[in-house]
């Protein structure tokens, strides 16, 4: 038979755009669950110490527990993500998450609720790995900093919404266990989301060619040290900015409370504030960051923006609203072009492992500054009559901003130089990458 008898089957589509926006969208529910979880622990602080007798250590203890796993949970969650794909893998981390949540709320007692805590967080880390790699893959090549920022919008919706609880469901805060109940029911995202984007990827294997978006190579423990430097500065970067955003949210409520007299319900706002401005902000940075590169610049400038907020609230008495509104342009900037970075930096196959190494790192951060901001605020006795007890604590975080700094310049040096991955030339139009 001869070459040209030979009739090739039709080559498939790529995705229509609207299909890859379909399944952010909808992946991205996964985590808006998570979020609230994750958050519903910070404005029922004030409530756990007064009815189940929690200390400020106790209540670290049940954020920092969700990250001690995750030590070592997110990287095997990586290698998992790499071999089983991210349809099985969001399906297994969000039916972890929601277990997680429901055996929280089972008893008041410490050892229970953390041991919930810890289940969520095993699945909760590895989800938001599963997820970003899934995003990575859809969106690579196309407006993937944008396409982070969306996501960002959606599942930082879950914080805020948990953030400003106090407010739309203030009756429920009389019982430390109904906020809770509520967090159980916001923990049904994190199974619906993977249901539905299971449905919406197997659909278009079957309709449209996804390119690489298949199967990956095969990942062994070698891997990891075959990252280059502009990924370890990226990883140092990630670990101190979010050791100076998370754990001092764990204890913003209360402290807003006793250091400045403000109520419980305006707490969780001006915590939220920093979900408020990811939401709106991350998008856009995302977007501008598509347009004209310039990732390591923009980092460098988030993390000179984390500086001066903690002392400012610490010693003065300029309005909160104002180092919240800093921060939450930091808390925008930094995610929407940190996160994508890595998919220029790392190969496609081995962003799960990546993404998953990246996590680990951070949470060695947050589960140690969790701790210690909790004994920091106990050793100095941080409370409404001794609200000079949390200046220490909001040294450490100010201190970690200058360190982000330092690592985000050293990134941009590496990517000004002969050995660049492209993050600050590296263009995006509407459908193409412009090196």
């Amino acid at each position: 038979m001869s070459a040209s008898t030979i009739t090739s089957a039709p080559e498939k589509p790529a995705p229509p755009k609207a299909y890859r926006w379909a399944v952010l969208v909808l992946i991205s529910f996964a985590m808006f669950g998570n979020y609230y979880v994750y958050d519903s622990i910070s404005p029922l602080a004030d409530v756990l110490k007064a009815q189940l007798g929690f200390s400020d250590a106790n209540i670290g203890l049940l954020n920092a527990i969700y990250s001690i796993p995750n030590v070592f949970m997110v990287l095997i969650g990586g290698f998992i993500i790499d071999r089983i794909g991210t349809r099985k893998a969001t399906m297994l981390f969000g039916v972890l998450c929601f277990a997680g949540a429901a055996i929280t709320v089972v008893s008041g007692t410490l050892a229970v609720m953390a041991t919930g805590r810890l289940i969520f967080g095993l699945g909760a880390e590895s989800l938001i790995v599963a997820v970003t790699t899934a995003i990575a893959k859809w969106f690579r090549g196309k407006e993937l900093s944008f396409a982070f920022g969306v996501n960002l919008t959606i599942t930082r919706l879950g914080s805020f919404a948990a953030l400003n609880a106090p407010t739309w469901a203030a009756a429920a805060y009389a019982n430390w266990k109904w906020p809770l109940l509520i967090s159980v029911g916001m923990a049904t995202f994190c199974i619906t989301g993977p249901i539905l984007y299971w449905i919406l990827e197997a659909t278009a294997e079957r309709r449209y060619s996804l390119g690489g978006s298949g199967g990956t190579d095969k990942v062994v423990f070698a891997d990891l040290f075959k990252f280059g430097t502009s990924y370890w500065y990226v990883v140092a970067l990630c670990i101190t900015f979010y050791s100076a955003i998370f754990p001092f949210q764990t204890f913003a409520v209360k402290f807003f409370i006793e250091a400045h007299g403000a109520s419980r319900e305006f707490g969780g706002f001006l915590s939220s504030m920093l979900t408020l401005f990811a939401m709106v902000c991350t998008p856009l940075f995302g977007l501008l960051v598509d347009k004209i590169g310039k990732r390591a610049l923009f980092m460098m400038f988030g993390s000179l923006l984390l500086v001066p907020v903690y002392l400012v609230m610490a010693y003065t008495r300029v309005p909160l609203v104002v180092p919240m509104a800093v921060m939450g342009v930091a808390f925008s900037l930094i995610p929407a072009v940190m996160w994508p970075s890595v998919a220029y930096i790392v190969d496609q196959s081995k962003l799960g492992t990546a993404y998953g190494l990246m996590t680990m790192i951070q949470n060695i951060g947050l589960a140690g500054f969790n701790l210690l901001i909790g004994w920091a605020n106990d050793h100095w006795a941080a409370s409404a009559s001794n609200p000079t007890g949390y200046t220490p604590g909001m040294w450490m975080f100010s201190v970690l901003g200058i360190v982000a700094l330092f690592f985000a310049f050293l990134l941009r040096h590496q990517e000004t130089g002969p050995h660049a991955h492209g993050l600050e030339t590296i263009r995006v139009s509407g459908k193409d990458s412009t090196p």
